[in-house]
């Protein structure tokens, strides 16, 4: 539950709002009777950060956190009675980082030992998010044993992913608290937290050098990556592209203004009706103007994070 809710916090210090926040959590280790520090949620044995406290908001919890609910969010299939604030409103201008951390295995991943989402569900869904507008590009993370088969049935274009692990190989975890007596965080989603802490809103660093900075003899697995899918060389894309708020807006010259024309008066000696003076506008000049709106952009960004027992998302 640690590694979601670092990344959580990760997302929201670079400028992503919680509105523009899914998480998803089972909500078992905050309330858990062996938890000696109820209500609390830490990375580290040393407990210097409460990565729960007062300022989170989750947005699915419990039994809310289910395969079916997860995938209902990403493609936008949703019952007209659920709220705003668990949905994800993205479009095509949105760069959204999908995060998921719990037990898997070759190519599935579980939903709170109750059920399994598979790589062959992750794919479709993203095809379903490709074809209804519902996102530029995707930055998929996952933090899980064999988590490298999680993306190897991804199919749909502008998609970048990432894993903790190869195929036969276990996910690690980094250090264990001997006061709750079970591993805090994993060693994966620690050292890229780590990475993360030097980022800020204006940065410029890659993802390249974010995939560089992770050690193998430190997270004792073979993290991977997939770009085949993904446009744009790494070396290029910023990290704040998915996981920071900064807007990236075009400036554009005012449009054409309005043209106030009226009827051609009568001859005097005539008494005729003269209807008010109304505005116009060229079709020529009317097409010209709606071309220069539809350039106007402005990227929000999105973040979905899931924690293996639940799990995060985020939108940009």
């Amino acid at each position: 539950m640690a590694n979601a809710l670092g990344m959580y916090r990760t997302v929201k210090r670079l400028g992503i709002p919680d509105s523009n926040i899914i998480l998803m959590l089972a909500d078992d280790a905050s309330c858990n009777s062996r938890n000696k520090f109820p209500g609390s949620v830490y990375a580290n044995p040393g407990r210097h950060l409460d990565l729960y406290g007062e300022n989170i908001e989750v947005d699915y919890r419990g039994y809310e956190v289910t395969v079916e609910n997860f995938i209902r969010v990403l493609t936008g299939r949703m019952d007209p009675s659920v709220p705003r604030s668990k949905r994800l409103l993205s479009d095509e201008r949105s760069n959204i980082f999908v995060y998921m951390t719990g037990h898997g295995g070759n190519e599935f991943l579980k939903f709170q030992d109750n059920e399994e989402i598979s790589a062959f569900d992750i794919a479709d869904a993203f095809e379903q998010m490709y074809q209804k507008k519902r996102y530029n590009e995707i930055f998929f993370m996952i933090d899980t044993c064999q988590a490298n088969t999680m993306f190897s049935k991804l199919y749909s274009p502008n998609i970048l992913a990432t894993g903790s692990s190869g195929l036969g190989e276990n996910s690690y975890s980094h250090a264990n608290d001997n006061d709750i007596g079970v591993a805090v965080i994993d060693a994966f989603t620690h050292y890229v937290l780590e990475f993360m802490e030097e980022i800020n809103k204006t940065s410029t660093v890659s993802m390249q050098e974010l995939f560089n900075s992770i050690d193998v003899t430190k997270i004792n697995s073979h993290p991977g990556v997939r770009s085949d899918l993904f446009s744009r060389p790494l070396d290029k894309t910023r990290i704040t592209d998915f996981f920071g708020g900064v807007a990236q807006v075009e400036i554009l010259p005012p449009a054409e203004p309005l043209v106030a024309s009226e009827e051609e008066p009568e001859p005097e000696h005539r008494a005729t009706f003269h209807p008010p003076a109304r505005l116009v506008k060229s079709e020529s000049s009317i097409a010209s103007w709606l071309k220069e709106q539809k350039t106007l952009r402005s990227w929000a960004s999105v973040s979905l994070l899931a924690a293996g027992v639940g799990w995060v998302l985020s939108k940009k």
